[in-house]
C-alpha cells in the first residue's frame, strides 16, 4: 500500500512551520496513543503513521529531501523503520507533550511534581440578608459558617497523639510511583502519585482518633461582619482567610459574604437613589400646601405647589444613599399619588357640584349615559 503523504498525516501545509508541525503532532499523537486507545489496532497503526511523519518534517535536512524526492527520498535502512531515528529517540519531545497528562516523561525523561508542598484551603461563600436601612446606613453583624480547620487533638497531623507519620514503605518518601511499559513502539516510563501516600510520602500507621487520620475537623465559628453603608443586592464582601484551612502548611482561603437587602416597605433602591409614592388628597393637589415626607432619614416637610397632578415626581437632593466607592450621596424621588374618596358626605357632593359648576361643567343626564353610550351619540350618522 503506497505510503500517505506526511503534511496530510499531520494535517498541515506544505509551509507549516517548525511550531505548526510540533502543534498538530501533540495533538494527534495524544489522540491515537496506545494507552489511551488499548486493544485499538487501528489507533496503534495511526499513532506509528504519525510518529513516522513528525520524525522527518521536524528534521530541517529530512524535509528538505522529503520536499524535492517524497517518500522515494528514504529507504528501508534510513527511514522510520530502520537504521535511523526510532521510537525511542522521542523522549524528550513525549516527555514535554505527555508529562502531565501521564505524570511524568517517557524513557524516564521526565518526573511529575510531587504534591508534598503546602496547599491553600479553598474559599467559601455565604449569603447574609440585611435590612434597607442596614444597607443604607451601614452596621455589625454576627454571622455563622462551618469550615474546614487542622484537627485541635493531633495538630493536623491525623497521626495519634504520641505518634508521628512515617516514611511511606511503597514510594520510599517520593510520593511517586515510576511504571516502565514495553509496547510495540519502544519502551515507556511514566510516573504516576503513589496511592499509599496520596503523593505526601509518609503514612499514618496509628490514626488521631479524633479526626480518624485526616488531620481535619469541621468547626462551627462566628464571625462578626462591619457592613459598609452603602451597600446593594449583590455586593460582596471578601473575609480573608476565614475560609477552609489549608494543609501543610498552606494557607486559609477566603470567605465571600454575598448581600442581600429586604425589601421595605415604603422605599424602593435604584442604584443609590431613593424612590418611593406619596398619596395625597384631592384638595391638597388642587390648592397647594405643605405635606410630611418620609425619607431614609426621617419625616421632612414639602411644599406641593398647586394643581399637582397624579404621577407628578418631585426631588430631594442628598436624602438618598451614601455612594459606596466614594463621596456623595443619591436623592430622593417622591412621585405623587392622588386620592379620591370613595364616600362623601351629603355637604360634601354639594360642595364639589357647586365647584364642578364653577369649574364650567355640566352636570346632568348625559353624563349617567358613561363611555360607551356617548361613543354611540358621537358616531351617529
Amino acid at each position: 500500500m503506497a505510503k500517505r503523504d506526511y503534511y496530510e498525516i499531520l494535517g498541515i501545509s506544505k509551509t507549516a512551520d517548525a511550531n505548526e508541525i510540533k502543534s498538530a503532532f501533540r495533538k494527534l499523537a495524544k489522540q491515537y496513543h496506545p494507552d489511551l486507545n488499548p486493544d485499538n489496532k487501528e489507533a496503534e497503526a495511526k499513532f506509528k503513521e504519525v510518529n513516522e511523519a513528525y520524525e522527518v518534517l521536524s528534521d530541517p535536512d529530512k524535509r528538505a529531501k522529503y520536499d524535492q524526492f517524497g517518500h522515494a527520498a528514504f529507504d528501508q535502512n534510513a527511514g522510520f523503520g530502520g537504521g535511523g531515528a526510532g521510537f525511542n529517540d522521542f523522549g524528550d519531545i513525549f516527555g514535554d507533550i505527555f508529562g502531565d497528562f501521564f505524570g511524568g516523561g517517557f524513557g524516564g525523561t521526565g518526573q511529575r511534581a510531587q504534591r508534598t508542598g503546602p496547599k491553600a484551603g479553598s474559599d467559601l461563600k455565604i449569603k447574609l440578608d440585611i435590612e434597607f436601612e442596614e444597607a443604607a446606613f451601614g452596621t455589625k453583624k454576627e454571622i455563622k459558617i462551618n469550615r474546614i480547620e487542622k484537627c485541635h487533638v493531633c495538630d493536623g497531623s491525623g497521626a495519634k497523639k504520641g505518634t508521628s507519620k512515617k516514611t511511606c514503605p511503597t514510594c520510599n518518601g517520593s510520593g511517586s510511583i515510576r511504571t516502565v511499559q514495553r509496547t510495540p513502539f519502544g519502551q515507556f516510563a511514566s510516573t504516576k502519585i503513589c496511592t499509599t501516600c496520596n503523593g505526601t510520602g509518609e503514612v499514618v500507621e496509628e490514626p488521631c482518633t479524633s479526626c480518624e487520620g485526616t488531620g481535619k475537623e469541621k468547626k462551627s465559628r462566628k464571625l462578626s461582619i462591619n457592613i459598609p453603608a452603602g451597600v446593594d443586592t449583590g455586593s460582596v464582601i471578601p473575609l480573608r482567610g476565614e475560609g477552609n484551612h489549608g494543609e501543610r502548611g498552606g494557607p486559609a482561603g477566603d470567605l465571600y459574604v454575598y448581600i442581600n437587602i429586604k425589601p421595605h416597605e415604603i422605599f424602593e433602591r435604584d442604584g443609590n437613589d431613593v424612590w418611593c409614592e406619596i398619596p395625597i388628597s384631592f384638595a391638597k393637589a388642587a390648592i397647594g400646601g405643605s405635606i410630611q415626607v418620609p425619607t431614609i432619614e426621617g419625616k421632612v416637610k414639602y411644599e406641593v405647589p398647586e394643581g399637582t397632578q397624579t404621577g407628578t415626581v418631585f426631588r430631594l437632593k442628598n436624602k438618598g444613599i451614601k455612594n459606596l466607592r466614594g463621596a456623595g450621596k443619591g436623592d430622593q424621588y417622591v412621585r405623587v399619588k392622588i386620592e379620591v374618596p370613595k364616600k362623601l358626605t351629603d355637604k360634601q357632593k354639594t360642595i364639589l357640584q357647586e365647584f364642578a359648576q364653577e369649574m364650567g361643567e355640566q352636570q346632568d343626564k348625559d353624563d349617567k349615559k358613561g363611555f360607551f353610550g356617548k361613543m354611540k351619540d358621537a358616531f351617529k350618522d
